[in-house]
């Protein structure tokens, strides 16, 4: 099936990349809404024009969660359809639920009865463990481990290679640092960072 990617950026790179890999869609081009790159190409692929343009399927392939949702939003009010793009070399679980638009790259692991939401990235090797509840629009950066039945709300960034321990919230639109391991829940729109996790910032101050 045909599919336009939103996003000709480094993650367009990446969708684009798994959606090859994958052979399930056949990717018409990419839309994006810097004019430079209209008539460019990307890895063979031209960029055809801004998202607003897009017709039928698409993925939203672009890093920032708050720039994904509000593209998403604007093509699903049109009637267009998000679909999925999970890499070959990922492990998604029979009893996994992913919604539409979500990406899992390569070598990511998505364990039982996880939940993934729609638009999250589960990025390359992060591991997402049983009961997972994973909201929309979350980032999980590579190497990440979230372990069993924890929760991770809309908007939230996970950088890369941290450890979430079991059973624990991350509050919606909440970084937590690359590095992190986190102990105990997290607010909602605030950053943390270190080992133990503690907050470095609040929602006030940003």
């Amino acid at each position: 099936m045909e599919v336009s990617i939103i996003g000709a950026g480094g993650h367009g790179e990446v969708v684009l990349g798994i959606l090859r890999a994958a052979g399930q869609h056949t990717v018409v081009g990419f839309l994006d809404s810097d004019p430079a790159k209209h008539g460019t190409a990307v890895d063979g692929v031209e960029v055809l024009g801004p998202p607003d343009a897009a017709e039928g399927l698409f993925i939203v392939a672009v890093g920032d969660n708050a720039a994904r949702k509000e593209l998403t939003g604007r093509l699903t009010a049109r009637g267009l359809e998000a679909v999925t793009a999970v890499h070959p070399s990922a492990y998604v679980a029979p009893s996994a639920a992913v919604e539409p638009g979500t990406v899992v790259c390569a070598g990511a692991v998505v364990c039982d009865h996880a939940r993934l939401g729609a638009g999250a990235i589960i990025n390359t090797s992060a591991v997402v463990e049983h009961h997972v509840a994973i909201g929309p629009f979350v980032h999980v950066a590579p190497g990440v481990v979230l372990t069993g039945r924890l929760t991770v709300r809309e908007g939230a960034m996970i950088g890369a290679g941290a450890t979430l321990l079991p059973c624990i919230t991350v509050g919606a639109w909440s970084t937590v640092g690359a590095g992190a391991v986190v102990l105990k829940d997290v607010p909602e729109g605030v950053t943390v960072a270190g080992l133990p996790a503690r907050v470095i910032r609040t929602a006030d101050a940003r």
